[in-house]
C-alpha cells in the first residue's frame, strides 16, 4: 500500500462526509452543529461533528482534488 492509495483513501472519507444532509441525517441522530455549539466541543463527538461540517464548508476545494485524482488516474492507468 503505498501513499497513493492512502491519499484515495482519504479523499474517499472526505467525500462520504461532505455529502451527509443535516436535516435529513445528522440532526435527527443528535449530531447537529446547533446541539454542539456550546462549551462541549472538546468531546470526541463534538470534534467529529466539526470535522463533518469542515469538509462540508471545503467543498469546492474538495472538487478540485476529486478533479485532480480522475486526471491522474485516467494518465497513469
Amino acid at each position: 500500500m503505498g501513499l497513493w492509495t492512502i491519499l484515495e483513501g482519504f479523499l474517499l472519507l472526505a467525500n462520504s462526509l461532505a455529502i451527509l444532509n443535516e436535516d435529513r441525517f445528522l440532526a435527527p441522530r443528535g449530531w447537529g452543529l446547533s446541539e454542539f455549539s456550546g462549551g462541549r466541543t472538546k468531546s470526541f463527538k463534538g470534534q467529529l461533528i466539526g470535522l463533518i461540517y469542515a469538509t462540508q464548508y471545503l467543498r469546492v476545494p474538495l472538487i478540485l482534488l476529486n478533479s485532480i485524482f480522475i486526471i491522474v488516474k485516467l494518465v497513469s492507468g
